[in-house]
Parts: C-alpha cells; sequence; structure tokens
C-alpha cells in the first residue's frame, strides 16, 4: 500500500466515530490496519441506518451509509474477545503492531488482557491510544460520552442556534458528530507524534484522549475569549463573535454567506451595496468600531442584500474579492465544480454493493500519494485472511475458531 505510513501497522479495537475516524485517516495515509469486530453483529454503525449501501439488485447490503463513511481502507476482522482463546490470537496479533486503538469504558478491557498494561509487557514499544467520554482520570472517569451530549456540556451548543428573544431560540448541536471527529483528528496527530518519539527513544506510551477534553480545547478564540474577559459568549447565529459582517445574509431569493475579513474588504462590499458613507463612518470603518455597533450596523447591510439575487451578491462580490459564498445543500456540493475538479469523492469496488462511493481525504502528498484501493470491508471479510498470513494458522485451526464461535 503507498502512502507516508504504509510501514505502520494499527490494530484497532474501537467502534462508532471517534476511535474508527482516527484509524480510517492512518489507513488513508498507509497504515494497515486491522480492525476487531464482534462476530455476527460488527461494529454498531453498521446497523445505524437507513439508508444502507444497496447491491446491484438495489436491495439493502447490511451496512448502513454511517459505517461506510469511517471505515474505508481497513482489514474486518471478527475476534469474540470474551473468549480466552481470542484474546490470545489479539495479543499475538498485537506483537506485529505499532499502534493499538480503542475506546472501550475506562478499565474494560483489562479483564481481557488487553488493557494498556497487558499490552506493553508483551510489547513495551506499543503505541496505545484509549478514547473515552471523559478520560482516564477525574469524577466522571466513569461515564459514558457520546458526542450531542459533549457538544452539550463542553459549551458548543451554548454557542450554537438562535439567540435568545428571536423567534425559533435555543440551543443547536451541530449537524456532524464534531466532538467525535475532532477527537479523532486529535488522536492521529498524537499518535504521530508518539510514533516520532519512539523513533527517536524506543519508547512506547500510551495516551489518555478523552471527547470532553477535546470538545473544550477545540473552542479556541470563543474560550479565549472568556478567559480573556470573564464573560461566557453567547448564540449569535451564523454570525461571528468577533468579527462584522461575518454572517449569513438576506437576499431577495435566500441567504448567502458574507465573510468580511477586514477593513478593506468592508470598504468593497459597501461599494458594491450602494452604502460607501458607512466605510468612512467612524462608527463602521473598522472592525472593533463594527463589532461594538454590529445592532445598529446589519439591519442597513441586510436591508440593501434584500435587494438583489443571492447569484448577483455571489458575482459581484467575489470578483471584487470580498469572501462570500452560497449556503449549499448536500447535492448542490457534490454537483459544484470545484468539489468535483478537486476529486473529493471516491468510488471503490465492493464485494457487496459492486461500487461504493466514499468522500476522500482531503490531504494530497506530492512524494507519497495515498492509495484508495480498500473500500470499507463488509464484516469479517478478511479474518481468514489474517489468520492465514499474520499468524500462520492453517486451514484446520482456522475452521476451529469459526466453528468454535472465536472468530
Amino acid at each position: 500500500m503507498a502512502g507516508p505510513l504504509a510501514h505502520l501497522k494499527v490494530l484497532d479495537l474501537s467502534r462508532i466515530l471517534a476511535g474508527p475516524w482516527a484509524s480510517q485517516v492512518l489507513a488513508d495515509f498507509g497504515a494497515e490496519v486491522i480492525k476487531v469486530e464482534r462476530p455476527g453483529k460488527g461494529d454498531d454503525t453498521r446497523q445505524w441506518g437507513p439508508p444502507y449501501l444497496q447491491d446491484a439488485a438495489g436491495q439493502d447490503t447490511a451496512d448502513a451509509a454511517y459505517y461506510l463513511s469511517a471505515n474505508r481502507g481497513k482489514k474486518s476482522i471478527t475476534v469474540d474477545i470474551t473468549h480466552p482463546r481470542g484474546q490470545a490470537l489479539l495479543r499475538e496479533l498485537v506483537k506485529q503492531c505499532d499502534i493499538v486503538l480503542e475506546n472501550y469504558k475506562v478499565g474494560g478491557l483489562e479483564k481481557y488482557g488487553l488493557d494498556y498494561a497487558s499490552i506493553k509487557a508483551i510489547h513495551p514499544g506499543i503505541i496505545y491510544c484509549s478514547i473515552t467520554g471523559f478520560g482516564q482520570t477525574g469524577p466522571y472517569a466513569q461515564r459514558a460520552g457520546y458526542d450531542a451530549m459533549i457538544q452539550g456540556m463542553g459549551g458548543l451548543m451554548s454557542l450554537t442556534g438562535v439567540p435568545e428573544g428571536q423567534p425559533g431560540a435555543g440551543p443547536q448541536k451541530v449537524g456532524v458528530a464534531v466532538a467525535d471527529l475532532m477527537t479523532g483528528m486529535y488522536a492521529v496527530a498524537g499518535v504521530l507524534a508518539a510514533v516520532i518519539h519512539r523513533d527517536r527513544t524506543g519508547e512506547g506510551q500510551q495516551i489518555d484522549l478523552a471527547l470532553l477534553d477535546t470538545q473544550v480545547a477545540w473552542l479556541a478564540n470563543q474560550a479565549q475569549n472568556f478567559l480573556t474577559s470573564g464573560k461566557s459568549p453567547e448564540r449569535q447565529g451564523t454570525a461571528h463573535p468577533n468579527i462584522v459582517p461575518y454572517q449569513a445574509v438576506p437576499a431577495s431569493d435566500g441567504y448567502f454567506m458574507l465573510a468580511v475579513g477586514n477593513d478593506s474588504q468592508f470598504k468593497k462590499f459597501c461599494e458594491i451595496a450602494g452604502l460607501s458613507a458607512l466605510a468612512t463612518d467612524p462608527a463602521y470603518a473598522t472592525n472593533s468600531a463594527r463589532v461594538q455597533a454590529r445592532d445598529q450596523l446589519i439591519p442597513v447591510i441586510e436591508r440593501a442584500t434584500r435587494e438583489r439575487a443571492s447569484s448577483w451578491w455571489l458575482e459581484k462580490l467575489s470578483a471584487a474579492h470580498v469572501p462570500c459564498g452560497p449556503i449549499n445543500t448536500l447535492e448542490q456540493v457534490f454537483a459544484d465544480p470545484q468539489v468535483q475538479a478537486r476529486g473529493m469523492v471516491l468510488e471503490q469496488d465492493h464485494p457487496a454493493a459492486g461500487k461504493v462511493k466514499t468522500v476522500r481525504n482531503p490531504l494530497g502528498f506530492s512524494a507519497s500519494p495515498l492509495d484508495y484501493s480498500q473500500a470499507p470491508p463488509t464484516l469479517g471479510q478478511h479474518t481468514d485472511e489474517v489468520l492465514s498470513q499474520q499468524l500462520c494458522l492453517d486451514d484446520d485451526e482456522i475452521a476451529a475458531l469459526h466453528s468454535d464461535g472465536v472468530v
């Protein structure tokens, strides 16, 4: 397999989204990822449909679209980790691996001999990434954590949604599981940092990563706004807390995003909108002034933008290099010529459906291009291959494991 991580092997004991997202990125980068699933059922997200992937006859397969989104590039093996022989298989397999990813509850793998201390004893150089809702320590360590509740607890929902006093006011979660996804991305960064450390020192380690910690960490400027001022930011709809105008604005036929990032862009916008006087008015000429005068300025801007269709605004503003964009449906996203030109949709061969489409990794490497030859695997698709080629079991041994329900 091509890619900059083709020399690494990952044992993926995770399921749902945060862990699988991390292992998918590692697989995209060329690592060999062996996904361990429960016999007969697999990752919970295989059943999180509809919609389901359909075969050539238009019939639903066993895999939901949700599962497909986070499991490209992996090998799926089924192993019963509650069975002593299943545990033994994984301990043998982990000796060949560089990285273990898991998202069991704190201490949940200890009884199976698959916790960090047990794995470190047989493979001191292992990089063992543990993803939980709240981390390995603290008063909430034993609690389960899911994306939606973490968005609430971690402050994101207090920042997202229609402001108080307006129609439809109230907190909203983001439309994709961003706490999970960002945790997955931090996991990738942490694992690769640990690989570099091991390459220099020979020392493996455990990575303790929590959804709540991640959510708090990537509050970014909003967290710093609070830490600097002592005042909790409030929901502002699509508006930006520190930049004005930077929000969805109405046109005569809908809405578009206006993202004025500096005073020069504001001046250009005002010229196009027939509001040139605003650009030289001290009350609005600088971004700091505009943030202070937000409530007075935005209604003036909205009266102007309502006079024209969104296509007119997008054409004129883009030509003047004023940042703006449409608010697209996903149908419009994947029909966009830029998205198509960048090849963001992959089509891969799939054993049950013939072909499957997924969204490619956004990174492009000039010297080690990525290879997307492996579609999201069917349940246990690679069990016999891994047992035979990597653990050197013969056909009779593999047949016995199947017969006994170990795999």
